[in-house]
Order: C-alpha cells, then sequence, then structure tokens
C-alpha cells in the first residue's frame, strides 16, 4: 500500500476532529464578540476556517482569515500575542483537562480553490475532461 505523502498515518482521530470543531466554533464566537483586551484585534473581522489539533491534543492549529483578505500578516501577528488570553478562554468553554497550545496558520483554502477553478478554466484542460 503506497503512503500518502501529505499525511503521516491514518488521519485525525473522531476525537481530533470533534475538539478541533469545538475549539474552532470557541475561537470564532471570541473573535466575533471581542471579548479579548486588544482593541486591534477586536477591530478586525476574523473567519477561523479549521482547527486542527496533534494527536495528544496538547497544540491546536487555527487555520484564519481576516475578512476580504485585507492584513494577513497582521492578523497573524496580533492573534499571536494575544495568544495566552485567547487559550484560557477557549480552555474554559471547550472544557478540557488541559488547554492546548495556540497556533495560527493563514488559511489559504480560498486561494487554493481559485487556482483549481483557474485550472479547470483552461481550454487544454476542458479538452481533456470533455473526452
Amino acid at each position: 500500500m503506497a503512503k500518502n505523502k501529505f499525511h503521516d498515518g491514518p488521519g485525525p482521530s473522531q476525537r481530533q476532529l470533534r475538539v478541533g470543531e469545538l475549539i474552532r466554533r470557541t475561537l470564532s464566537e471570541v473573535l466575533a464578540r471581542g471579548d479579548v483586551h486588544d482593541p486591534d484585534l477586536n477591530r478586525m473581522s476574523i473567519t477561523v476556517g479549521e482547527v486542527r489539533t496533534s494527536p495528544d491534543l496538547k497544540i491546536a492549529t487555527a487555520y484564519v482569515l481576516p475578512l476580504g483578505g485585507k492584513g494577513q500578516e497582521d492578523v497573524i501577528e496580533l492573534l499571536a500575542r494575544n495568544k495566552g488570553e485567547l487559550r484560557r478562554m477557549v480552555g474554559k468553554k471547550v472544557g478540557l483537562k488541559f488547554s492546548p497550545d495556540l497556533r495560527f496558520r493563514l488559511d489559504d483554502t480560498f486561494d487554493r480553490l481559485d487556482d483549481t477553478r483557474r485550472m479547470f478554466d483552461q481550454d487544454a484542460v476542458r479538452r481533456d475532461l470533455d473526452e
């Protein structure tokens, strides 16, 4: 059986998926309500697209994007600066024994979707698909 070059194992467990979704929803709510004590962060509308957790649930990586895509570097910096407060809020609301270390990355899902659409719009690709 060939090993998938993108994953080192069977994929996330149901528990990882469930906890990741709980963290995603909680982060989204906290950021939408402006619960963080940082006016710069509260001024931004941030979408939390996905949260992936490590198998031991000690690390949670949130894939985020500012609304409209402007200020992407700023949003990562602001979230990292407020990581401790966000971690405490997530820990309280999610109710895990240990609150995971939060990491933030830009969500490039929409960019990849646009690239895929552009690829499918190419004449050569359309011709191959029609055959």
